[in-house]
């Protein structure tokens, strides 16, 4: 006689909620344990981002002097302070930026060198709760880091940033990191589709949102037709807030022109980036694209 083994009891949707949750909270917790495993590829990561934002730092500091033909120690005055904050927001965002891409991307490239990436995708989880888990490391330790950057360069360059404010700059990189968490996860599909040429395009998006989004200059130099795209990107909105809060101390009714952006395109980008991955996973699944070697 063959006994069937009894159905599974349906979980009611407070349970599954409080699953998805669970689950959400595991990969945050996996990220941070994986980043313990490796602390001193981490240390050379933040190392470099913050060598690079210094030499950008004193490049605006040069920039600043030698057109106003001013001496060395005038790199203290109003004028000179603004232009190294600009050039450096643009260069703290671009580091965030850089480690969200980084890490969603990860979703795919670290499963896959690890050899776990097809038992991850059967795992009875939903593709959101894993992706969504993957972005709040990512955007909970990409804004301590940039926090953190940020009081290095601002002691390395004695910036003044007592009228800055600092809790709005922070609501709109707060805010913008759901728009880049649906750009991050549209992106991520390219590793996933090949696992040799995946991460340059990935490269090219994030090189793409350099030029047009004005990461180191205004958009209003750029020419019409690229001030146009710029206006698509949400880092054009990011920068812009964040820079009127550190620079003009700008309030919240201030940047909710550029908040407001922001929350659209993260309505838009994230469910729509959720579809194409799962779109691409089935692909991949199907045609055995999944495995380590690509």
């Amino acid at each position: 006689m063959i006994t069937r083994n009894p159905p599974r009891p349906r979980l009611s949707t407070t349970d599954s909620a409080w699953r998805e949750i669970r689950a959400t909270y595991g990969f945050v917790e996996r990220q941070f344990l994986l980043m313990k495993r490796y602390w001193l590829w981490e240390l050379v990561w933040v190392i470099y981002s913050l060598t690079s934002s210094i030499a950008i730092g004193y490049g605006a500091q040069y920039m600043a002097t030698a057109t106003t033909g001013g001496p060395h120690g005038a790199a203290n005055s109003p004028a000179v302070q603004n232009l190294i904050i600009f050039m450096l927001i643009g260069s703290l965002l671009w580091g965030y930026l850089s480690g969200l891409f980084f890490d969603i991307s990860n979703v795919v490239g670290w499963e896959r060198w690890e050899g776990t990436i097809e038992y991850t995708f059967m795992a009875p989880i939903s593709r959101a709760t894993h992706i969504l888990g993957m972005c709040l490391f990512s955007i909970i330790y990409g804004v301590i880091r940039t926090v953190v950057m940020l009081a290095a360069v601002a002691f390395v360059f004695h910036l003044d940033l007592s009228r800055a404010n600092i809790l709005g700059a922070l609501l709109v990189l707060a805010v913008g990191s759901f728009s880049f968490m649906g750009l991050g996860t549209l992106v991520a599909i390219f590793p996933l589709m090949s696992a040799e040429k995946g991460s340059q395009i990935t490269g090219i998006v994030e090189g793409s949102l350099l030029l047009f989004s004005g990461i180191y200059y205004s958009i209003d130099v750029l020419p019409p037709w690229m001030q146009f795209v710029s206006r698509l990107s949400p880092a054009t909105y990011v920068l812009h807030g964040m820079r009127s809060a550190l620079l003009n101390g700008a309030g919240f009714s201030t940047l909710w022109p550029d908040i407001w952006p922001l929350l659209i395109s993260g309505a838009v980008l994230i469910p729509l980036g959720l579809r194409v991955f799962s779109w691409g996973e089935m692909y991949c699944k199907r045609t055995g694209r999944l495995k380590r070697s690509g």
